[in-house]
């Protein structure tokens, strides 16, 4: 809740006309708990997660040559049942894991020091701050997710995410209940070392949410602006680890490829993709 009671309040206090941002941040949040404010990331996460993968839906129902040869494992099929019982079965787990988690996790959001007040961070802050949670995510997403891989993990709880040897979309968040939380703090790691403003901390999880819906599809476009990110893994970089299955240890990285260069554990993709493009070549 800000400490405003009136616009005019809060432009005295910073001796400035507020932003238009800022006047619309004021005009909803004003009057809301901070409690509230943080409840709205669980809503983001449902819609975006609903909407984020259709696309990929359609073109899953619309199957075509055109269509197939951006599809990174063309012989594997989805039906439109077999993706609503994979969105249900995700929607069952943010239920069991991910709302709870939201609830007993405000006081740690208090205590960080993510703020819900005035003045908004620029552009360019949060453009930033995103790109540093990125960076922590994926390091420490890369050991948990191969600690995930080792024989009791597997086996207790990851090998219900590799279910899907050809992932789709509505499988970015398919997991057991406890790697929803293991891995969800991989994602909380980066608000918790550079704490910012609730703002920024929705965006990072639906931006975090986009980056895993992409990663998932089952799609490779060549014209994706995502392959000018340098060290981006992408689909086919994580499609690969789908594919492998169970045995993989390769891929780990939720979104770049550098930890995996760095610790040896892409040696098999990097095999396997250039076998794949000499025999793309020849075909072409």
């Amino acid at each position: 809740m800000l400490p405003f009671e009136t616009l005019q309040e809060a432009e005295v206090a910073f001796g400035r006309n507020l932003t238009f941002a800022e006047t619309l941040w004021f005009n909803y949040s004003a009057q809301k708990s901070d409690y509230f404010l943080y409840c709205h990331n669980t809503i983001f996460l449902f819609i975006f997660y609903t909407l984020l993968p259709l696309p990929y839906v359609i073109m899953e129902l619309m199957r075509s040559q055109r269509i197939d040869k951006f599809k990174i494992q063309p012989k594997m099929t989805n039906t439109l049942w077999d993706m609503l019982d994979c969105y249900k079965r995700v929607l069952k787990t943010f239920v069991i894991a991910v709302v709870p988690l939201q609830i007993i996790s405000f006081p740690v959001i208090q205590m960080i020091g993510i703020r819900t007040s005035l003045p908004l961070p620029s552009g360019s802050e949060i453009f930033m701050q995103i790109f540093a949670y990125f960076v922590v995510e994926d390091y420490a997403n890369y050991w948990l997710h191969r600690l995930l891989h080792q024989k009791w993990g597997y086996e207790n709880i990851h090998r219900v995410h590799h279910e899907y040897t050809a992932p789709i979309g509505f499988a970015a968040p398919y997991a057991h209940w406890a790697e929803v939380i293991i891995l969800g703090l991989a994602s909380f790691l980066g608000p918790l070392l550079a704490p910012g403003h609730m703002i920024t901390f929705w965006l990072w999880m639906i931006v975090r949410q986009m980056e895993a819906v992409e990663t998932h599809s089952g799609y490779d476009f060549p014209w994706s602006p995502l392959k000018y990110i340098p060290f981006y893994g992408g689909a086919i970089f994580h499609d690969y680890h789908h594919y492998v299955g169970g045995k993989s240890q390769s891929n780990f990285a939720s979104v770049f490829t550098y930890c995996d260069y760095i610790y040896g554990t892409n040696k098999g993709y990097r095999y396997q993709k250039e076998v794949f493009e000499k025999k793309r070549e020849k075909l072409n």
